[in-house]
């Protein structure tokens, strides 16, 4: 398992989970601001097949913008990215961002509690899949 990850293999199917993602997230603040389909994107740009596979863009405005306030820069990791997809044997895996160990790079004290409690949320909404 990815150390940079908080992440989930799960025996439901890959729309039940994709299904119950928002109102997981939204149970902790957080909404979808973006959505790729990897899987179509995929397709569409070089005739390649794939499994099912998206990323959403997560966010949590105050955090965001606690976020912003102490390092303008930190947009870049900014939203937080959940990946969703079909995994072997009919599994599903879900993944969201650690963002304890990836802020963890900007070596800011105020950024890493944040990122404490970003990270909290975020493995409450992969641990109610």
């Amino acid at each position: 398992m990815p150390e940079y990850t908080i992440r989930r293999t799960l025996s439901q199917s890959f729309d039940a989970v994709l299904a119950k993602i928002p109102e997981a997230l939204k149970a902790e603040g957080f909404g979808v601001l973006t959505e790729i389909d990897v899987k179509e994107t995929l397709k569409k740009k070089l005739g390649v097949d794939f499994r099912r596979y998206r990323i959403l863009g997560a966010c949590n405005p105050p955090f965001a913008h606690r976020a912003l306030q102490t390092e303008l820069d930190i947009g870049v990791m900014l939203p937080c990215n959940i990946i969703i997809y079909e995994a072997d044997g009919g599994k599903t895996v879900v993944a969201a961002i650690d963002p304890e160990r990836t802020m963890a790079a900007v070596g800011d004290s105020e950024l890493e509690l944040l990122a404490k409690e970003v990270q909290q949320k975020l493995k409450k909404v992969v641990d109610s899949l």
